[in-house]
């Protein structure tokens, strides 16, 4: 998955998501956000096929895409274009019935070296279970509460990531991109 730096400049155009997360379960309210520096139209992508929220047709420098109720079939690589330029994408996992029933919360977008980040593992019905957390397929924490704390975040942190709840599956895998702190004077 390409992600691009999170600065604007001039004629960027840069996409995110609230919540700032990859996994979701169905019927959760998931938007996207396309932020550009012209007034170009702004169309939002899925990667094979068309987003359930359209494109807009307005001339701002900013749309959203707001999924009310998500489902397994809205999982996929999310981006937008303006003026000729894309944005970096965002690749969300969207779970059904059919597969799955836990998520891992992490950052959708990079996130600073040395910033706290937490990841939390949870089922649809308790946020709280204990979970095991894994880095590329590989056991890294257990935690009572199904929260992992990464108190400061550094490049060999990033990885693919997934938890497991006893008694209720693993999550699918998510990425962790950090960016180094050389570049923070660019938001």
């Amino acid at each position: 998955m390409e992600v691009r730096a999170l600065c604007i400049s001039l004629n960027a155009t840069f996409l995110r998501i609230e919540p700032n997360r990859l996994q979701f379960f169905e019927y959760e309210s998931i938007t996207f956000y396309c932020q550009v520096d012209s007034y170009d139209d702004i169309t939002f992508k899925l990667k094979g096929k068309t987003p359930t929220c359209g494109s807009t047709a307005t001339r701002t420098r900013r749309e959203s895409c707001y999924l009310k109720n998500a489902y397994a079939s809205d999982s996929g690589e999310y981006w937008c274009e303006a003026g000729g330029q894309r944005s970096n994408s965002i690749n969300i996992i969207v779970k059904g019935r059919l597969n799955g029933s836990v998520v891992l919360e992490s950052p959708a977008l990079p996130v600073m070296e040395g910033e706290a980040v937490t990841l939390r593992c949870r089922n649809k019905m308790n946020s709280s279970l204990a979970a095991d957390f894994y880095k590329y397929g590989v056991h890294i924490n257990s935690s009572p509460s199904g929260n992992m704390k990464i108190h400061r975040v550094s490049k060999s942190d990033e990885g693919l990531y997934k938890c497991s709840i006893s008694g209720g599956g693993e999550s699918a895998e998510s990425r962790l991109t950090v960016r180094a702190d050389t570049q923070q004077g660019f938001n």
